[in-house]
């Protein structure tokens, strides 16, 4: 999860919805919004290129059409990490990614194929999203959820692979072309960058150079 920059204006079909007190949230204008201000990923886990979305509400909106039309309570998800963030648990509880920064509260690392996000202060959005993030990944306790999850870490896993290898080959020769793609990969526009950007921020002391694209 990273921080996204989240248009001011509002959508004119959310508009009319909150004045009717009835409507929809998932008119075309919201969808494009969404996808362009979200730069096409699942606020939540980061996979890209979503060919099925979901308008999710960050705070749960049942009988609060006020809450249901907000524009500032709508986030672009997958259906897959929709679903997981379906729990009481998480109601009400989870980080604002577009009021505040989550890379002050997380820390997301890969390791060994597996995904740990934890929390770094003591908030309880930060504790219960690092809860959430984590299961985004990491959660089996069906055939199809975990099929889900798996397909999330074997993209996770080759894009820090490709960061892993640029990594290697910049501080090798630090080349343009190297540097550009490093630049790219830890943009909050690219898939996983909440990965990206966490390696190379705790690994300062070997790339100092590359602080500047944090």
């Amino acid at each position: 999860m990273v921080k996204i920059e989240r248009t001011t204006t509002v959508p004119g079909s959310l508009v009319k919805a909150l004045d009717n007190g009835s409507g929809s949230y998932t008119e075309f204008d919201v969808i494009r919004q969404l996808r362009q201000d979200f730069h096409e990923k699942c606020y939540l886990c980061e996979i890209d290129k979503l060919q099925s979305v979901n308008v999710e509400h960050l705070t749960p909106h049942k009988g609060n059409p006020a809450l249901k039309y907000d524009w500032n309570n709508l986030f672009l998800s997958c259906p897959h990490c929709n679903l997981v963030k379906n729990q009481e648990k998480y109601s009400g509880k989870i980080l604002d990614c577009c009021s505040k920064d989550p890379e002050d509260a997380l820390s997301h690392t890969f390791q060994n194929n597996h995904v740990s996000v934890t929390p770094l202060d003591g908030s309880i959005e930060a504790k219960m999203t690092a809860i959430l993030l984590t299961e985004c990944f990491e959660k089996s306790n069906t055939g199809i959820r975990e099929l889900e999850c798996q397909t999330r870490i074997d993209a996770l896993s080759e894009t820090m692979n490709l960061l892993y290898k640029q990594l290697k080959q910049f501080k090798k020769d630090p080349k343009e072309k190297t540097i550009r793609t490093l630049k790219g990969m830890l943009s909050r526009t690219y898939k996983f960058s909440g990965f990206t950007r966490n390696y190379v921020r705790t690994h300062l002391d070997d790339y100092p150079q590359l602080s500047t694209f944090l």
